[in-house]
């Protein structure tokens, strides 16, 4: 059975719900999400979202910091198109009623929003609902998807491919170019083991990051790159997946699950200790603990090898108690369940994957090469992190982008006629049998999240990267043999994605012969801005 719609939302973190709360305006949204509407990376997301709001701080101090962390690939008009379009779509934000904290300057009518800072900034300019905002504005936008009559969602839906066409233009008698269309995807009910066809006129990709190709990730288990490796394969560019964000601080704990330290905590005061209480980061970097993530990473995994400690430690129990239990009320009492009182005695903490920083290439309105496919949020790789993320641009530029590219969908929409574009196909399991091989699943997944952590980790070498590169060859073939064989299962179809996306980034990081921002290879320590001040993008080239 076909489902035909005007724009197809794959994912369901702050980049797609925004995006299509804007486009339900003129047209009908269907959203497919693999788990419910609230589990994405959004709503773990705890420090905040960086906009400029305070006195002292203006767009131009915002644009620079974000290019200063970029480490010379940001797109500066990406930047300051993100960064002016801030404080409105915070304001959007409140109007639909996510509540952030505020703070009153003296005047007891006067209230105004309460900004954190965060490693990278130079001005307080982190709006933030305590440490939960990301939960906070799920939670405001689900309700309104919920509410929304334009608007029909699948929970434990699983995108498997992306359903495209092309038209070929000819100059004469030859033919010149190749101009690939997006008309939607074939999708996993993940309850019924349906394969269901979903026609669209626009398609969205907006399915969050790739931290579960990794051992040790802050993000959810539905993190596995699938929009990446989905507009990889039908032809997209995809660019920077060199750049995976460490983030410095995730909970150390048997017990703990993913759960991260935000960066805010040392934005508040925290500081980074070793097993015997010494701060270190001042070895490290002049900004000491509110250095970049990636100088933070490899500052404590440098400090990790040279102790042979399984963890560092962030104290921030010199500061006022009560501050810190209001400050960070779920940080503070997920770690009083694990017998931690942040109050008393240092966290444990290690780096973990957090962010993909690469992805599919856009343009300022969200658009790919592949005509009526967008790609959003952390999916995208727009110009605005080039060579790293600064802290809290992630939701800002979800927000910016899913209003840009509503804008343009409007305007595609009015252009597009469902009787001119192909009847997709039926999914075809003609074939294939039931899978009795699951062993097979579960040692590739841990295969590939075990050597994507030791050899294209925090610090890379050529030939960790060449050892990378064997394993995954290996076992691409084996999964695209057991892909071809077997029904799709939505392991398979994980599976399938995370090994598409770890040999699109160790592929990348090996074409940088340099290190900067998150890449760093031990062969090339120091930057190139002559070879490599650049985007390193990748194609699949199809008949």
């Amino acid at each position: 059975m076909t489902y035909k719609t005007d724009f197809l939302v794959i994912g369901s973190g702050v980049a797609g719900l925004m995006f299509a709360l804007n486009a339900s305006r003129f047209g009908h949204v269907t959203i497919v999400t693999k788990k419910s509407l609230m589990e994405s990376n959004t709503a773990y997301a705890q420090g905040g979202i960086a906009a400029v709001f305070g006195q002292l701080d203006s767009f131009d101090l915002h644009i620079e910091d974000s290019l200063a962390s970029g480490d010379g690939l940001c797109n500066r008009e990406v930047a300051e198109m993100v960064v002016k379009n801030g404080p409105e779509r915070i304001q959007e934000l409140v109007k639909l009623g996510v509540n952030f904290n505020l703070k009153k300057d003296g005047d007891i009518n006067s209230e105004e929003l309460d900004l954190g800072r965060e490693g990278g900034h130079s001005q307080n300019r982190i709006v933030h609902a305590f440490d939960t905002t990301g939960k906070e504005v799920m939670n405001v936008l689900v309700n309104r998807i919920k509410k929304n009559n334009n608007i029909t969602y699948y929970e434990n839906h699983i995108a498997i491919d992306l359903i495209t066409f092309s038209t070929r233009m000819k100059s004469g008698l030859v033919t010149t170019n190749r101009q690939d269309h997006c008309c939607g995807a074939y999708v996993l009910d993940r309850t019924t083991d349906q394969i269901k066809t979903f026609s669209s006129k626009i398609t969205v990709l907006a399915t969050g990051g790739t931290g579960k190709v990794y051992q040790y990730t802050s993000n959810p288990d539905i993190a596995t790159g699938d929009g990446i490796a989905m507009a990889y394969r039908a032809g997209a560019s995809v660019a920077n997946l060199e750049f995976v964000q460490f983030h410095p601080t995730c909970l150390y704990h048997p017990e703990a699950k993913n759960f991260l330290i935000s960066e805010a905590v040392r934005g508040e005061g925290g500081i980074l200790v070793d097993s015997s209480g010494k701060p270190f980061m001042k070895e490290y970097s002049p900004q000491e603990d509110l250095a970049c993530r990636d100088v933070v990473s490899r500052a404590i995994d440098s400090e990790l090898k040279k102790s042979g400690a399984d963890s560092v430690f962030l104290d921030i129990t010199h500061v006022d108690h009560s501050f810190v239990k209001k400050r960070f009320p779920n940080i503070y009492q997920k770690c009083l369940s694990l017998g931690i009182d942040m109050t008393k005695e240092p966290i444990p903490v290690v780096p973990a994957a957090h962010y993909m920083c690469g992805g599919v290439a856009t343009d300022l309105f969200g658009r790919t090469d592949i005509k009526r496919l967008f790609a959003l949020g952390e999916t995208a790789c727009t110009g605005l992190h080039g060579a790293n993320r600064l802290a809290s641009n992630s939701l800002l530029e979800a927000l910016v982008y899913a209003h840009q590219a509503a804008k343009q969908a409007k305007k595609d929409l009015s252009g597009i006629n469902f009787s001119l574009t192909p009847e997709p196909f039926e999914w075809d399991e003609v074939g294939s049998t039931p899978s009795d091989e699951v062993c097979m699943l579960t040692h590739n997944w841990d295969e590939i999240r075990r050597f994507m952590w030791e050899y294209v980790g925090v610090v890379r070498s050529d030939r960790r990267l060449e050892r990378a590169q064997r394993r995954i060859d290996i076992i691409q073939k084996e999964i695209q043999e057991y892909y071809w064989d077997f029904n799709v299962t939505s392991d398979l179809i994980e599976l399938r994605n995370i090994a598409t996306v770890s040999e699109l980034i160790i592929r990348c990081a090996g074409l940088r012969k340099e290190s900067r921002g998150l890449h760093y290879n031990i062969e090339y320590p120091e930057k190139n801005d002559k070879l490599f001040l650049k985007d390193t993008v990748l194609k699949r080239h199809l008949m």
